[in-house]
């Protein structure tokens, strides 16, 4: 929370959201009909969280995002997380993994195991989830227009494993609207990207009934500069989105509605974040009743992963960033996150090291069996501030909803660029209150000096030239008829769906075509060039 501004009566404070904070809170502050909003947490509409005993019955999975270099390297780091007691594991993937381009490609030089690991084909993805139990570790992979490719990857290495496809648990983002919106990793144009998504939804209720089938985010929307209150509206705006475009292939609500999981950023405005949460599942849990009609409670319930800011993380004194990700952490459990990674420290200079990660893992392994937060639910409930910000944030993020359904819904606004602009806004009223120190961060605009050497992660550039000879050597030794008859089949289904000739009936769903290319040994890249080919690619 920062100062504002001078006046007479003294400082006026304001939180991220730029929502004004009052000196004291007290009964008058409460909002009105609290006792229905305070329902028992379990219970609709879930302002006190999703289940009645939370942290009690279980805690948050402790889920640590990594992924660098190739697979094997990746898989190293895998294994010593779980070592270090992490019960989830989620997969970041390089830029071309996620734009569809496999390691020997043009675009590819330079970036090949630079941002995440590098998944080509099938036998990186057997390398990367060696020793894994996948039937016992639940995988969140974060990727969106690769994402039918890389769950394909998966689930042929699983049904190689004699490992039941009913029996495997995670999650994989699929949240490509995100990406026209903040981060521009996408490949085709956005309503032909649904039709990836939707697929992919469609395909799981029916093989992978366990599988959270898109990750809806908010994290990276977050991370471009929006604030708490976009960051809500944003991101169940899209998510609106998605159930009406899943609802158009004959689905009821109640069928898909409780895979669908939400990914949320937290930041440092420690208060804000714990009302954003509660006001997320609340908004959540009326717009499954009343907009889509929903019967089932699963159906209105918003479970979430929740990622500490990276964003607010700075390269002066490094060793700042702990404290940072521990008031970050600390909110996301006592907003009552379902999952939650802890960036490490480091992360402002490179890729983490083993130390960092294991510094991040231990802050939530401490926050858990420690702090004590975590032996009463919701334990904030009835805090007049607190239930006065929960109130105002969903107000607040309502009216900017109502907005984006005046423009038709969601694709309308990207299109007309809407929230780009909004968040472009946020960002730049952000970094001014920096810049003019009406917003102080330790060690970078204020307290400097002092600052600690830190040693980031190494790659082996080996890894990038390895990889591309790998995926070259690959297409030679394959039986390369069928991974051609595959293609062609994937191709002129794209090219029939980007002519709207089979929108109603919808015969071929993309993820069973895709799961055959992979099993043919097609790469990631031939997969996406045959969509390609059908969808055209997406410009902005």
């Amino acid at each position: 929370m920062a100062k504002k501004k001078d006046s007479e009566k003294g400082k006026s404070y304001t939180t991220l959201s730029d929502l004004e904070i009052k000196e004291v809170y007290g009964s008058a502050d409460l909002p009105e009909q609290l006792e229905s909003k305070l329902a028992s947490p379990g219970r609709y509409p879930f302002t006190r969280g999703i289940h009645s005993d939370m942290y009690r019955g279980k805690l948050w999975t402790m889920r640590q995002y990594a992924g660098f270099g190739t697979a094997l390297e990746t898989n190293k780091r895998f294994r010593f997380l779980l070592e270090q007691g992490s019960s989830g594991l989620s997969v970041a993937f390089d830029l071309p993994t996620q734009m569809g381009r496999d390691p020997d490609h043009a675009m590819a030089r330079g970036e090949v195991g630079r941002v995440g690991v590098s998944i080509a084909r099938l036998e990186d993805m057997r390398t990367l989830l060696s020793e894994i139990p996948l039937d016992k570790v639940s995988i969140s992979m974060t990727i969106n227009a690769t994402a039918p490719i890389l769950l394909a990857f998966l689930l042929v290495v699983a049904e190689e494993r004699g490992v039941p496809w009913g029996s495997l648990t995670g999650t994989v983002q699929n949240d490509i609207l995100k990406e026209y919106v903040a981060r521009g990793t996408y490949i085709y144009p956005p309503r032909h990207a649904l039709r990836l998504v939707s697929d992919l939804i469609s395909f799981c209720k029916r093989k992978v009934p366990r599988w959270n089938t898109i990750s809806i985010s908010g994290y990276h929307m977050r991370e471009a500069g929006c604030t708490a209150v976009q960051e809500l509206a944003f991101t169940i705006a899209n998510a609106i989105c998605y159930v009406e475009s899943v609802l158009r292939t004959g689905m009821e609500v109640d069928q898909f509605a409780p895979r669908l999981a939400f990914f949320f950023n937290c930041h440092m405005d420690f208060l804000e974040e714990i009302a954003k949460f509660r006001a997320a599942r609340r908004m959540w849990a009326s717009i499954m009743k009343e907009r889509f009609k929903a019967k089932k409670a699963e159906s209105m319930m918003m479970r979430f992963h929740t990622q500490t800011a990276g964003s607010s993380l700075a390269a002066q004194q490094p060793l700042n960033n702990i404290v940072r990700t521990t008031i970050e952490a600390l909110a996301a459990v006592l907003g009552g996150t379902q999952s939650l990674h802890t960036n490490s420290y480091d992360e402002a200079l490179g890729l983490p090291t083993e130390n960092s990660a294991q510094i991040a893992l231990r802050t939530q392994q401490i926050i858990a069996h420690e702090s004590g937060v975590s032996r009463s639910v919701d334990p904030l409930a009835g805090s007049y501030l607190i239930e006065n910000w929960t109130d105002r944030l969903e107000q607040e993020a309502f009216a900017i909803i109502r907005k984006i359904d005046e423009m038709g819904g969601m694709l309308n606004a990207i299109e007309k660029r809407f929230p780009q602009d909004e968040i472009e806004r946020a960002a730049y009223n952000y970094h001014k209150s920096v810049e003019d120190q009406i917003r102080i961060i330790v060690g970078v605009n204020q307290f400097g000096g002092g600052e600690e050497p830190a040693e980031g992660q190494k790659l082996d550039p080996k890894g990038e030239e390895e990889q591309r000879v790998a995926v070259i050597q690959h297409r030679k030794a394959r039986g390369d008829s069928r991974a051609q008859d595959s293609l062609s089949v994937l191709a002129s289904a794209a090219s029939t769906a980007a002519n709207g000739s089979d929108d109603k009936g919808r015969p071929v769903n993309f993820m069973e075509l895709i799961v055959e290319c992979v099993k043919s040994g097609c790469t990631l890249g031939e997969i996406s060039d045959a969509i390609r080919s059908g969808f055209g690619e997406y410009r902005g």
